[in-house]
């Protein structure tokens, strides 16, 4: 039997708020965005780091520094629990590999590096990655490649030489 999927985010309790819309609204030009929902997304991973964070202050301090290393791989710039605790959404958003291809200048606009991830133009490591909101470790920045020629696969060439050698036998 399949594991249940379960949602990623939470909706905001109040649907009409305007300050948080137009805030909302910036996040989404500013980082290129496809829907609210994924702000959502961002917003609870960080509510998760953050609860993580304060389990964490009762322990000891060489499980506190293993979660901080281990963020700090993973391109937060943060140095202690309190650190942890500051993260906010924007942070997260940065993270993500839209917004690293734009602070690279490889792609000019958020809306541009979306679309390159999206028709399978990006690579990390000689891998394609198709996930505009992949977070993108401190390894991984630098073998971020662009791949702007697209191959086509030689079994698609042979099934059009065939077919056209029916249609001339036919």
């Amino acid at each position: 039997m399949p594991k249940r999927k379960h949602k990623k985010y939470s909706k905001p309790k109040k649907a009409f708020d305007k300050i948080r819309i137009e805030q909302e609204n910036l996040f989404i030009s500013k980082y290129g965005l496809k829907n609210k929902r994924e702000i959502w997304k961002a917003d609870s991973a960080i509510e998760k780091i953050r609860k993580q964070a304060k389990l964490l202050l009762t322990k000891s301090s060489e499980e506190q520094e293993k979660f901080t290393n281990k963020l700090k791989e993973q391109g937060f710039k943060i140095d202690s629990i309190a650190g942890i605790l500051g993260l906010n959404k924007e942070d997260y958003l940065k993270r993500r590999l839209q917004s690293i291809l734009v602070e690279k200048k490889i792609a000019s606009t958020p809306k541009q590096a979306r679309q390159f991830i999206a028709h399978k133009h990006v690579q990390i490591s000689g891998n394609v990655v198709n996930i505009p909101s992949y977070l993108v470790s401190v390894q991984e920045e630098d073998k971020i490649s662009l791949n702007l020629v697209r191959k086509e696969k030689p079994e698609k060439k042979e099934i059009i030489k065939a077919i056209e050698g029916e249609k001339e036998n036919a």
